[in-house]
């Protein structure tokens, strides 16, 4: 699935399609299918998760879009590296992360992260660290659309409501239904 936000902050629903989550040839058929359809100038950001596929075709397709990773998957992933005493805390410094009023701010605030946590708990400083850049790119663009780039929430919110669906009427879900529904 792909929304696009305008210079507005507007969002639109460009394609749903089914595929291979992972797949780098589901994402490439997808985003050549954008293009096709009029999407010829690269976004300028893209906003996702650490699936693999989907950044492999976006650097075929629309090479100049930088990335955004998205804090809400980040957030729910670092803290798995830490014990579960340490998890609300760990959430509260990510969060102060990307909740910060400035790039500067965010920067402090991660490295913070890196001091409190290194020593003991490495993996999960390098599961933040080797997002760094594709974690922080919201701050390069105005804030009244940060809240539309830190995550993939409105994709997520689309699948959120298809899920309970698709688990009462288990047998009647084709690829027709499924992408009608969405």
């Amino acid at each position: 699935m792909v929304i696009g936000v305008n210079e507005r902050g507007e969002k639109h629903l460009l394609a749903a399609e089914d595929g291979v989550r992972e797949s780098t040839q589901s994402w490439r058929e997808l985003l050549l299918d954008l293009k096709r359809r009029g999407l010829k100038k690269a976004p300028k950001l893209a906003v996702g998760d650490g699936a693999t596929g989907f950044w492999g075709a976006l650097e075929e397709v629309y090479g100049s879009t930088r990335q955004q990773r998205c804090w809400v998957h980040k957030t729910r992933n670092v803290p798995n590296y830490l014990p579960k005493s340490s998890q609300p805390k760990a959430k509260q410094a990510l969060h102060e992360i990307w909740m910060a009023e400035t790039r500067e701010e965010a920067d402090k605030a991660f490295d913070g992260f890196i001091e409190t946590y290194d020593a003991a708990y490495p993996k999960a400083t390098d599961c933040l660290l080797k997002d760094r850049e594709e974690l922080l790119a919201f701050y390069d663009f105005p804030k009244q659309h940060w809240v539309h780039l830190r995550t993939t929430n409105p994709i997520e919110s689309t699948f959120a409501t298809i899920r309970p669906r698709t688990a009462r009427i288990k047998g009647c879900v084709s690829r027709n239904t499924m992408l009608a529904m969405i």
